[in-house]
């Protein structure tokens, strides 16, 4: 039987810290005993089942949205998010029914059929494992002209909610010095918000807006992100699973093909802007910092860091 240690720290997930009753249940037909509090992936984790994840985070909370955690759950009607649902005792969940890789390829297809996964991590191993076919679905819709998009922004008093709504399709959007918005990419997992929101930054300066295919992330009744609440402390970016949030460095680089990981060495830091003791680590390509971000295990941060963390990379090399 394989056992939790009793005091899980992830955010949204575990106990809060002190003694806890521990839960036994089944998971693939093996045994696990762990903390009272604890979620199904956890479990899973603990048996070294590798159950994939796209809107979940340690640091932030569930809010169940991609359903690629899916898992069966006997005499549940349907199929349960693993990285959300509490351990009950005796359950018995099974993580690898057809039912369960059906549902998962058939996510994987209406993302990867109506959105732009190619910058996500991970993602082609996932289709293969899967066997997920976007394109059965068809072709996705090419990119929208620039100068439309912009023309249609301009008059966005005047425009009908079609003409604004759509998402997918639209150029990146590069209106400041320090990250872009590439839209073409977000699959609405809501961690950017949460991030933005109570869990980190409580700047709450964007939602979802909008319904069904007009639902997209936005501010304030689309006010201009330099004209928002945005502090641009860059939690959004650093919780981003398919680089629709991305570093500008890391824009120009991947436009211009020089983007090489292969290159790159990471180094984690102290941050000298304050006495707080941030964590940082360093991504390093060519002797230049392409991207900051900070551990999720660090006590401190969290893997959440302010603008000057994030972006204050002049002095050090940024340049």
């Amino acid at each position: 039987m394989i056992r939790l240690p009793l005091y899980p720290a992830s955010k949204g997930r575990g106990p809060a810290p002190g003694p806890a009753r521990t839960v036994t249940l089944t998971i693939d037909g093996r045994a696990a005993e762990v903390p009272e509090g604890s979620t199904i992936l956890d479990a899973c984790s603990a048996l070294g089942i590798d159950t994939p994840t796209m809107c979940f985070a340690k640091n932030l909370t569930p809010v169940n949205v991609c359903r690629v955690c899916v898992v069966e759950l006997e005499g549940s009607r349907t199929l349960v998010p693993s990285c959300s649902r509490k351990v009950e005792p005796k359950m018995v969940v099974s993580t690898d029914s057809a039912r369960v890789l059906t549902s998962r390829r058939l996510v994987l297809e209406l993302l990867g059929s109506s959105v732009d996964l190619s910058a996500t991590p991970g993602i082609a191993d996932l289709m293969q494992r899967y066997g997920a076919e976007p394109e059965r679905f068809g072709p996705r819709a090419p990119r929208a002209e620039a100068g439309a998009r912009d023309r249609a922004h301009a008059g966005h008093h005047q425009a009908t909610t079609g003409e604004l709504a759509a998402t997918v399709g639209q150029p990146p959007k590069v209106d400041n010095d320090l990250f872009v918005r590439d839209y073409d990419k977000c699959i609405l997992c809501y961690k950017c918000v949460e991030a933005c929101g109570a869990d980190a930054q409580n700047t709450f300066a964007i939602a979802v807006a909008g319904r069904g295919f007009e639902a997209r992330i936005s501010t304030e009744l689309d006010t201009p992100l330099d004209d928002s609440a945005c502090v641009f402390c860059g939690n959004c970016i650093g919780v981003c699973p398919t680089g629709a949030l991305v570093f500008k460095r890391e824009h120009d680089l991947r436009e211009a093909g020089q983007w090489d990981e292969s290159r790159q060495t990471e180094t984690t830091t102290t941050c000298p802007y304050c006495g707080v003791g941030c964590a940082l680590t360093l991504r390093v390509q060519d002797n230049r910092i392409v991207r900051v971000t900070s551990p999720v295990e660090s006590s401190v941060t969290e893997g959440h860091l302010c603008i000057k963390g994030r972006f204050g990379w002049e002095y050090a090399g940024g340049g």
